[in-house]
């Protein structure tokens, strides 16, 4: 395993993006350039270029994906983490090292092997077994996006009074809009994503803290574990394990940002970035629901963070909290989409996509349709 690939480049493009006459695709006509105008803004391409592209931008998109869903509302952090009481930071170590491991070996394997589609990844891993994941994959998406859709339509109607039906449709326009728009826009609009989840994750828990900082103290100096006082630090370190693998199927939403890493240091310090990104708003979110620890209201509430903000916040926190629900199913929803469509689209590299080949961040299925 040679610690520099000959063959990568930092300025290549994306497996999904294409320019010039060598991408096999026909000059196109007015309409084609005015599409690809619209691509090629100078502060979008610069979104993924240099050593943010190479070591930010991999952990970024695997914590917009993480983020979605139970994660975000606190429920999985209960789960993991925090009905351990004091002893939940074990899990977290666990999950933070668990993620930076899973990611180094991700980031080198497409590295190393130019895999940057998950099909060529897992044909990698699992050989003739790849369509079993093709599927599996595909099905998870479908049943992922529709549950968390519903629980995120659910909060919108009850922090900002927004229909159900409304809210679902809005969020699946908004996807449309961002996978339709290709590589190049998700990167810059989760890179800017990423940035107001973090500013907002760090409000509810300074919220959160600032109120009740001394319930926190208290856990911690009593060694309170009573939610579940049988509790072992083989069991905690266990659960922890069991959470980065119950997300493994983060990884291949990533690939597509990875043709710009040339070294192994580059995926390890990579690495140890998403791990950071994907771990600290679950400890935030630790420590928060320890203020309220071992309350059963907290512990055993659908959407913990609901119940924590009502108490010391009032509507308009609430209603911030509802956005960054429905963002956050945006952010995890784009990112599963876009990786099937590369994984489709490495199979339509060999035909003439008509006059849209050359716009920058669309895939070749997005061409080929338009074109």
């Amino acid at each position: 395993m040679t610690d520099r690939d000959p063959s990568s480049s930092d300025a290549g493009p994306s497996p999904g993006e294409r320019s010039g006459p060598a991408s096999g695709g026909r000059p196109g006509g007015a309409p084609a350039q005015a599409v690809a105008g619209a691509f090629e803004d100078p502060l979008i391409r610069r979104i993924g270029a240099g050593w943010f592209g190479r070591l930010l931008l991999p952990g970024i998109i695997l914590q917009s994906v993480l983020i979605g869903g139970g994660y975000a509302t606190g429920r999985e952090i209960v789960a993991y983490g925090a009905k351990f009481g004091a002893a939940g930071w074990l899990a977290i170590v666990a999950i933070f090292l668990g993620f930076g491991v899973t990611a180094f070996f991700t980031f080198e394997v497409a590295r190393i092997h130019r895999a940057f589609d998950y099909k060529t990844f897992i044909k990698l891993l699992i050989g003739k077994g790849w369509p079993a994941f093709d599927l599996l994959y595909a099905s998870m998406t479908v049943v992922v996006i529709a549950v968390m859709a519903s629980a995120a339509a659910n909060i919108l109607q009850d922090t900002l009074g927004v229909p159900p039906l409304a809210g679902t449709a809005g969020i699946v326009v908004a996807v449309g809009v961002l996978t339709y728009h290709g590589a190049a826009v998700i990167e810059a609009f989760k890179s800017v994503g990423t940035g107001l989840l973090y500013g907002a994750y760090l409000l509810f828990a300074g919220l959160v803290l600032g109120a009740r900082w001394d319930r926190v103290q208290e856990v911690f100096a009593t060694a309170d574990t009573s939610y579940l006082p049988e509790v072992t630090t083989a069991a905690v370190l266990g659960t922890g394990i069991v959470y980065v693998g119950y997300n493994l199927a983060c990884y291949p939403t990533t690939l597509f940002t990875l043709h710009r890493h040339t070294t192994r240091r580059e995926s390890a310090i990579g690495a140890l970035i998403a791990g950071l990104l994907m771990t600290v708003p679950f400890a935030l979110s630790y420590l928060a629901l320890l203020a309220f620890y071992p309350d059963p209201e907290i512990m055993g509430a659908p959407v913990p963070w609901l119940p924590m903000l009502r108490s010391v916040g009032g509507p308009v926190i609430l209603g911030v909290f509802g956005i960054v629900m429905g963002w956050t199913l945006l952010e995890t929803s784009v990112g599963m989409i876009h990786a099937i469509l590369d994984r489709i689209d490495k199979d339509l590299e060999t035909l003439d996509t008509g006059p849209l080949a050359d716009v920058h961040g669309l895939t070749r299925l997005q061409s080929g349709l338009l074109g």
